[in-house]
């Protein structure tokens, strides 16, 4: 795929291999809870700014999927420690978004991050599909 540009990226897709109970012991569904998430350095993080749409992907054999929204909470710290981090402000989804779901759906399966479940953060999505994972979501743009 050719480099991305801003207008390529409706949503940034941050994922984890632990589930939101493990990222947040108190964050309950429905709750807001900032986080920070590493990421890869690359081109990509000069593309990311704070208000920008997110969602959390959950990987591994349990309930993957998305299992939050929110928004880049500031820009992306390149002095974090462990290498650059971006903090997100997440709503906890009540009912997650199953990845089967979004497999079987043509508007999102071709999404990076259902590709490529190994690739690093941060993944992305287009308009098109961060529209379909909104649909699926139960939430209005």
């Amino acid at each position: 795929m050719p480099q991305l540009t801003a207008a390529d990226v409706a949503c940034w897709v941050l994922k984890s291999n632990r589930p939101p109970e493990a990222l947040a012991p108190r964050w309950r569904p429905g709750d807001a809870a900032v986080l920070d998430r590493c990421v890869r350095p690359s081109y990509r993080l000069s593309l990311m700014s704070p208000g920008q749409p997110c969602l959390l992907w959950v990987s591994g054999r349990d309930r993957p999927g998305v299992h939050a929204l929110g928004e880049l909470a500031g820009p992306v710290d390149d002095a974090a420690p462990g290498g650059p981090a971006v903090a997100v402000r997440w709503t906890r989804l009540a009912h997650p978004v199953d990845r089967a779901e979004l497999l079987s759906d043509p508007a999102t399966r071709a999404a990076e991050v259902l590709r490529m479940p190994a690739g690093s953060n941060p993944s992305w999505l287009s308009p098109g599909q961060y529209a379909a994972v909104l649909a699926h979501a139960g939430v209005t743009a």
